[in-house]
């Protein structure tokens, strides 16, 4: 369980920096992101993209293992 939740922080945190150039494939606008402005900036909290690619990564160990 610990793992899950070390995955889907680290995710929370590479995510954002990563958007503009994901944002090209789609992902970033899920249901399930949210989108918002904050101080004169758009803030986004990718919880449903989180949870696609964790989920992504998870099959593809699975499969290399």
């Amino acid at each position: 369980m610990i793992r899950w939740v070390a995955a889907i922080f680290i995710a929370l945190t590479v995510f954002p920096l990563l958007l503009p150039w994901l944002e090209k494939l789609g992902i970033g606008r899920l249901p399930g992101d949210v989108r918002f402005k904050l101080f004169g900036g758009m803030r986004c909290l990718p919880f449903g993209s989180t949870l696609l690619v964790s989920a992504l990564v998870f099959l593809v160990a699975k499969l290399l293992q």
